[in-house]
């Protein structure tokens, strides 16, 4: 009889035990479901953090003597940064890549890509876009002796280019008689060309121009063949934060800051 009698007590005890615990368990992750937007992380943090190239003269290039990164992207980076904090320098410049920036903004590396991105309806998929702030086209570099004039000379060429970016995939459709090979940056795929395992190499006009600046013996040929609107790319889903990106390049525009980061790296004042 004892032992029935302490069987209700017993379960009281238990089923009580086991409340409680549900509701510290429940009490304890409450707090923190909602996750906090980018705006609000880099307030928090102190500092920007931008993915940007480091080896894209004019837009991004890191120079090995002072360490310093310079360029188009990076200004930009700079002003996003005293938008948001009041302070310019409160800016970290990551490295990415085309094949590694998209990867770097969902896993949280970075908060946004400012690296001569091209908009495309595939990326769409994966981030979100600010309005375009650079217009770009698709070229080839080669050397001034070329006999190569544009994508009708590329039947059976070497052509090299950079994995991960638009260049790739629109020149195997633009000529798919090449044989194409890709590098992981631009660097080392200038480096491939002038060591000869290519005689050609793609991407952005703006681009090649900037790796003619420190090589005259290499010319553009074969003109723009396509359209590359770059937009810098934000986490899927974070329209506050693509807001503020647009509200800066409005700013910036309707100030002549924008015409005159354009002149200083790219020449001249936009069209």
């Amino acid at each position: 009889m004892k032992n029935v009698l302490k069987w209700p007590s017993f379960m009281f005890v238990l089923i009580l035990s086991l409340v409680l615990s549900g509701c510290g368990a429940s009490g304890g992750s409450g707090g923190n479901t909602e996750a906090k937007g980018t705006i609000e992380q880099i307030k928090e943090r102190g500092k920007l953090i931008a993915g940007v190239k480091y080896d894209t003269k004019l837009f991004g290039l890191k120079d090995p003597a002072s360490g310093e990164v310079e360029g188009f992207d990076i200004d930009i980076a700079k002003a996003l940064a005293k938008q948001i904090l009041g302070d310019e320098t409160k800016v970290e410049l990551k490295e990415v890549t085309s094949k590694t920036r998209i990867p770097m903004l969902q896993n949280g590396d970075i908060d946004l890509i400012i690296a001569t991105m091209t908009i495309t309806d595939e990326r769409k998929e994966q981030v979100d876009f600010s309005d375009v702030y650079f217009e770009a086209g698709q070229s080839l570099l080669v050397k001034n002796d070329s006999t190569i004039t544009g994508l009708e000379s590329l039947s059976g060429v070497k052509v090299l280019a950079v994995k991960g970016s638009t260049s790739a995939q629109n020149i195997r459709e633009k000529a798919p008689s090449a044989e194409v090979l890709e590098y992981d940056n631009y660097q080392d795929a200038f480096t491939a060309l002038k060591a000869g395992k290519g005689e050609a190499l793609t991407t952005d006009n703006i681009i090649l121009i900037g790796m003619q600046q420190t090589d005259n013996n290499y010319k553009l040929v074969g003109g723009n063949f396509t359209s590359e609107p770059y937009g810098m790319a934000i986490r899927k889903g974070d329209t506050a934060f693509v807001e503020e990106v647009n509200s800066l390049l409005k700013s910036m525009k309707d100030s002549g800051e924008y015409d005159t980061l354009h002149e200083k790296w790219l020449g001249s004042k936009p069209e």
